[in-house]
């Protein structure tokens, strides 16, 4: 018995001695882990905010842009009234959710803008010392983070030179966005080349310090009104062992974007259930072997009735050590699935957009990419060889659409020649191929000698809109189904494009081939107007037949 008692003293004293080393050796090696998991999800995180803000200033670059041959604002530029144009800044700023809109005379002073009711109207206002202005009135184009002289609210100016010269300037606030980062958890601030914190999620670091900042280039930066005349930065924060930072560019030039998260915590968490888990789990086999060499011994010593208990004491022990292995499991899954859900809910509060001439040709090319890898795992080369210059045609197409776009805006003509109807056709069937697969499509044979006078890439253009468009309207229809027929005479050809879907709303008809008329909350209302005016260019033209049912337009082209 004195033996069995010293053997019992020291057994478990090694065993306690040993399930504490586990337990810091595993709790040091999960927080490890933890932090380094930590880091990366804050980096991916930092890269879909940053992803949201280039979306949010590329969505309004197009504005100046649209407005460049503005009969309106080259009315207001030769002096014959702002009114109208006044009313368009103020409908324009708030769909756009623009701060403001405004037109500024090559002199310098406001001629109209989209706060001309506000006692704070820019109206009549001289900005002839805003570096945007001078830099846009000599290169065209140009973008500076300052505080309004007006508003006294800091934002981004994207200012546009117009063909008559004068300068639109549209600013952006983004009170929203910070807002969106502040509920996704986090220290997220944006900072310029010079360390100037420019926006924050944090209200307390706007206009501070991400590294010490010379006094001559503070000088600079209060000249420019970048800075409070009256503020000194101060530095932020110095990140220590219990923050994680990631630091990624963003789309605007000079500007990148930091994500701070406190991870002490979580380490901690971590550390402590890894060693304690791994304490138990220690004991846990040290009790199953202390247990199995008493039965041994019990069984050596007692009757059969006492090997019996034994075993019953046996079983005892192993269904407790399945209920905590249940019980870990169960843990681990649902602490997976919490993961899961965070990931799940930061992607959701992120949104990027996409050029809208350009977005079904990227959805095309990554079909055939996806396509391409099933090919390449059977070995399948010449598929993926076509499948490749289907994607390289794609690219021409996205670059020469892009260009097309340029010069719609820029009102330049482009190359008409002959071109096959058929091949135009059967290009924005190609870029539409996945969204229209639920779409039954009722289309005629072609003859490839029938041509019209064109631009192939702008008369895909057409088509894609019109048939995008289309398929958008059937969505949740039973029986989707898109028409479309070619009549001809000596001079003309006529192509109709109809669907079976709820047609085109009252309100929306009346001002369809209008920018900005759209009934899609994610729609910029503009495809239509520019379809319009390709047709135009083209020698053609475009009208919705009201009287068919749906929604069904006519193309008109001249026959070659």
């Amino acid at each position: 018995m004195a033996d069995d008692s010293r053997f019992s003293w020291r057994f478990w004293a090694a065993t306690v001695l040993l399930a504490i080393a586990v337990g810091v050796g595993a709790g040091w090696l999960s927080g490890a882990r933890t932090r380094q998991v930590l880091a990366t999800t804050t980096a991916t995180s930092a890269q879909l905010r940053a992803a949201l803000l280039d979306s949010e200033i590329a969505r309004f670059r197009l504005l100046p842009l649209a407005l460049d041959d503005d009969r309106d604002v080259a009315a207001a530029l030769a002096g014959s009234g702002a009114a109208p144009l006044n009313r368009k800044l103020e409908s324009l700023a708030r769909t756009t959710g623009a701060a403001a809109i405004y037109l500024i005379a090559p002199g310098g002073l406001t001629l109209a803008s989209s706060n001309w009711r506000s006692p704070r109207s820019f109206v009549g206002s001289d900005y002839r010392f805003r570096r945007y202005f001078r830099e846009a009135s000599s290169r065209g184009e140009a973008s500076q983070y300052a505080l309004g002289t007006v508003s006294r609210h800091s934002g981004l100016y994207l200012a546009r030179r117009t063909g008559s010269g004068g300068v639109i300037v549209v600013k952006l606030e983004f009170d929203a966005i910070e807002a969106a980062w502040r509920r996704a958890g986090g220290d997220t601030f944006v900072s310029d080349t010079t360390g100037l914190v420019l926006m924050s999620s944090n209200p307390h670091w706007r206009f501070a310090a991400a590294r010490p900042i010379p006094p001559a280039t503070l000088a600079s930066l209060q000249r420019e009104a970048a800075l409070p005349a009256d503020t000194t930065p101060v530095l932020l924060p110095a990140v220590d062992s219990d923050t994680v930072e990631a630091l990624v560019p963003t789309a605007q030039p000079g500007w990148s974007l930091s994500l701070r998260r406190p991870v002490a915590e979580a380490v901690r968490v971590a550390q402590r259930t890894a060693g304690v888990a791994a304490m138990f789990a220690i004991l846990a086999l040290a009790a199953l072997f202390w247990g199995l060499r008493q039965r041994a011994t019990l069984m050596q010593r007692r009757t059969a009735e006492l090997e019996a208990a034994v075993v019953e004491r046996t079983a005892a022990l192993r269904r407790e050590i399945e209920e905590r292995a249940a019980i870990e499991t169960r843990a681990a899954e649902l602490r997976e699935g919490l993961r899961q859900a965070n990931r799940l809910a930061t992607l959701g509060q992120v949104t990027a957009s996409v050029a809208h001439e350009t977005a079904q040709p990227v959805a095309a090319i990554r079909t055939y990419a996806e396509n391409s890898m099933i090919l390449l795992d059977r070995a399948a080369i010449p598929q993926v060889r076509d499948n490749l210059e289907a994607i390289r045609r794609l690219s021409d197409r996205i670059g020469a659409v892009t260009a097309q776009l340029r010069g719609f805006s820029r009102r330049q003509p482009g190359d008409i020649r002959p071109l096959p109807l058929g091949e135009a056709l059967d290009g924005a069937l190609l870029i539409l191929k996945e969204q229209l697969r639920p779409v039954r499509l009722v289309r005629p044979a072609i003859s490839p000698s029938l041509r019209v006078l064109g631009g192939r890439v702008r008369l895909e253009q057409v088509f894609v809109n019109l048939l995008q468009n289309a398929a958008e309207a059937l969505a949740g229809r039973t029986d989707p189904t898109i028409a479309i027929t070619v009549a001809t005479d000596a001079g003309a050809v006529r192509v109709r494009i109809g669907d079976n879907g709820p047609g085109i709303a009252p309100d929306i008809a009346a001002r369809l081939f209008t920018p900005f008329a759209t009934s899609r909350n994610n729609g910029l209302g503009l495809g239509l107007v520019i379809a319009s005016d390709i047709m135009t260019d083209l020698g053609g033209g475009l009208r919705w037949l009201a009287d068919e049912p749906g929604a069904c337009f006519e193309l008109e082209l001249q026959r070659a």
